[in-house]
């Protein structure tokens, strides 16, 4: 069990100018992080959530933090009966996908994503239809549906690896247009010749960060270092000292000594970074996911405490079948293509 002091000293260093945490503010979390705990011991559940949701869950209840990439690893990996997963829906299915035997649970009924709603299972079909000839490469930011239609699934810590390493040089990415303008922007620069064909979708919180911000960050702030998720336009990855995942910001910000970052990306980044790297100067803007922000600790109590089925995660066998093979894919390239840099 956690006392309100001991959630106080863990987030009291957390402000991002929407939100802070008081002593009296977590002394109202404290029964419902309490509750959780207890329910999650009895129900051999384990939390799993993503870095953009809120620092109270981060920190008062969940058992593992981490981006896209990281956590399906986890679920694959987990050994308890049920998984809780705290962000948004297509996550959720993922773990489903690696853990067919188990009980998933997401904890938002309006887990939705730009990109994940982009484009359907139909859609993809009808694309290959018209491009035979080219490798589909699917963002994990995507439905089961979609997964399953695809050939091999990437996250943005590994994207630019697996691309590269992939023999075909005709390859359909999506649903994200301005990872895969990034994608052809950093091929090009390594002399590699790919075709790269994209559908439209985007990051609706990525999609607002532009190069001028940048550039005024950098005449606000001497030295500072500019972080980027490949969801931004290329010409906001053009500005950036840094660019990569969520994780990868993460150990980016962590293992330099900037005198201040801005991280372009989404706004429980720099929670996180406040909680775990105090020392660290973070500035600029902060931009909130509304749908990573619809977990509360209110849902995952009553999901945990009566395991409703509107929250369960159900998925047709021979889906999960076919979008397995599509994830575990990008497992085996990443150890292939690490093994082939160990050689």
């Amino acid at each position: 069990m956690m006392t309100a002091e001991e959630l106080h000293e863990k987030l009291s260093t957390v402000d991002t100018g929407v939100c802070n945490y008081t002593v009296e503010k977590c002394r109202e979390y404290i029964p419902l992080v309490n509750k959780i705990l207890q329910l999650k011991k009895e129900k051999n559940a384990i939390i799993l959530a993503h870095t953009y949701v809120n620092p109270e869950i981060l920190y008062g209840v969940a058992d593992h933090v981490g981006d896209s990439y990281l956590l399906s690893d986890i679920a694959r990996k987990s050994e308890q009966d049920t998984i809780i997963f705290v962000a948004v829906t297509f996550m959720a299915e993922t773990a489903k996908i690696l853990s067919p035997t188990k009980q998933v649970f997401h904890t938002n009924l309006d887990g939705g994503c730009s990109l994940a709603d982009s484009i359907t299972g139909q859609e993809v079909a009808d694309l290959r239809k018209k491009h035979p000839e080219h490798t589909f490469v699917c963002y994990i930011n995507t439905t089961a549906e979609v997964k399953a239609q695809c050939d091999i699934c990437v996250t943005s810590s590994n994207v630019y690896q697996i691309l590269e390493s992939l023999e075909n040089d005709k390859i359909f990415f999506l649903p994200d247009r301005l990872m895969a303008q990034n994608l052809q922007v950093y091929l090009k620069e390594k002399g590699i010749d790919k075709e790269i064909l994209y559908s439209e979708g985007s990051c609706y919180v990525h999609e607002t960060y532009d190069a001028e911000m940048i550039d005024y960050l950098r005449l606000k702030h001497e030295g500072i270092a500019v972080a980027v998720h490949p969801e931004c336009a290329p010409s906001v990855t053009h500005k950036a000292d840094y660019v990569g995942s969520t994780g990868g910001i993460y150990n980016y910000v962590k293992e330099t000594g900037a005198p201040s970052y801005a991280l372009v990306t989404e706004c429980g980044l720099s929670s996180r970074i406040q909680v775990e790297c105090p020392q660290k100067k973070i500035v600029g803007s902060c931009a909130f996911c509304k749908y990573m922000q619809g977990n509360t600790l209110d849902n995952i109590a009553h999901v945990l405490e009566t395991s409703d089925s509107q929250y369960e995660v159900k998925l047709d066998l021979d889906l999960v079948a076919k979008a397995s093979t599509c994830i575990e894919n990008m497992f085996s390239e990443v150890e292939k293509s690490n093994s082939a840099l160990l050689s």
